[in-house]
């Protein structure tokens, strides 16, 4: 086991403003760029070479990965011209493979956030002769998911894309975003489009009697599709949770990275992160919130379950909860944002302009 495709080409659409500016990978979780913890684990589980798989905003990523040496890898960077969706994104950087036919390629998902044993998923795939391997998880409403059916030996049945009917609900079973591919299978994938992995890769190949082996594995698992689960995720990781090696201090209540700075008297909880340069004034109380670079937190301020993006401003007194804060927005003093707010990139809201709450 020494190669792997990670797919970080998504433009991040259910996570902006977060990712205006920044592709999803690389927003911060836990201090570091998310893709980190991704690169962190699989070089702890013996992978050596991975090539990253990009397109949208992809000139961040080479600049501050380099050539993965920090890291103890080999990094390649592979850029799509046009968007080709998961499969294509795999067939389009097969040639910086060096793996032989028979050989297993693992393959992740740019935005899942999981405690997967990745020794052992490979070690299936080898001890089945599979095709290609999924990792898949239980949940409890599989309807926003692919279900994937297996049998007593965990050989994959079939693939259904997002059942709505209780009737087409078959199994808690769902594609949690890692798979081993047999590296000769990689290049049956049809190059030049778009090619879904979900919708026309797996499924031809169940048709054209590949086998294709499942292997469940229910630890941490989490889709930072939105920006709910992305500040869940930086405050698992930070509370150990998540595990990740790649987390910049010791899990804890709180992560405050080099150079921010944090009055005596403020309070940070629930794996909040303070990052470099931000600054949390006096009596402000910050729960399993992210606080970016040169942020800055007023006092006072009550911050819950929250995202403050890089140079933004929050006022005195302010109350947000499940709220997202663009890069360089400035929110007045006295407002009251609620669950699902997003406040745009450089937006600047006026004190006490927006309330869920009288003024009393």
């Amino acid at each position: 086991m020494t190669e792997a495709i990670l797919l970080v080409g998504g433009k991040g659409t259910r996570l902006r403003p977060l990712t205006v500016h920044t592709p999803k990978p690389m927003v911060r979780a836990a201090g570091v760029p998310f893709l980190t913890h991704q690169l962190a684990r699989a070089r702890a589980a013996g992978v050596d070479h991975i090539v990253l798989a990009t397109s949208y905003l992809a000139e961040v990523f080479e600049p501050y990965f380099g050539d993965g040496s920090a890291l103890g890898l080999h990094i390649e960077y592979v850029t799509e011209e046009e968007p080709l969706g998961t499969g294509g994104a795999i067939r389009n950087v097969a040639s910086r493979l060096h793996s032989g036919p028979d050989d297993p390629v693992l393959i992740f998902n740019g935005d899942i956030l999981t405690g997967l044993d990745i020794r052992a998923l490979v070690a299936t795939h080898e001890s089945t002769d599979a095709d290609v391997s999924l990792h898949l998880t239980k949940v409890t409403d599989p309807r926003a998911y692919g279900l994937v059916p297996t049998d007593e030996t965990g050989k994959v049945l079939a693939f259904l894309e997002k059942p709505q009917s209780p009737e087409e609900i078959v199994t808690d079973q769902i594609n949690a975003g890692a798979y081993v591919f047999r590296r000769s299978l990689i290049d049956t994938i049809p190059t030049g489009r778009p090619v879904s992995v979900e919708r026309e890769t797996f499924p031809d190949l169940l048709a054209a009697g590949a086998h294709l082996q499942g292997m469940v594995d229910s630890t941490y698992w989490l889709d930072l599709g939105t920006p709910a689960a992305f500040v869940r995720g930086s405050a698992d990781l930070v509370l150990g949770r998540a595990p990740s090696p790649a987390v910049p201090g010791r899990c804890g209540d709180r992560l405050i990275l080099p150079t921010a700075r944090v009055a005596p008297d403020a309070k940070l909880t629930g794996g909040t992160v303070v990052g470099e340069g931000a600054f949390v004034a006096e009596g402000a109380r910050v729960f399993g919130s992210t606080i970016l670079p040169g942020a800055v937190i007023e006092p006072g301020a009550i911050i819950t379950d929250s995202l403050i993006g890089t140079r933004a401003r929050v006022g005195e007194r302010s109350v947000l909860t499940g709220t997202v804060i663009g890069d360089g927005a400035v929110v007045g003093p006295d407002n009251e944002l609620r669950d699902g707010a997003r406040v745009w990139c450089d937006a600047r809201i006026p004190a006490g302009a927006v309330r869920f709450s009288s003024d009393q």
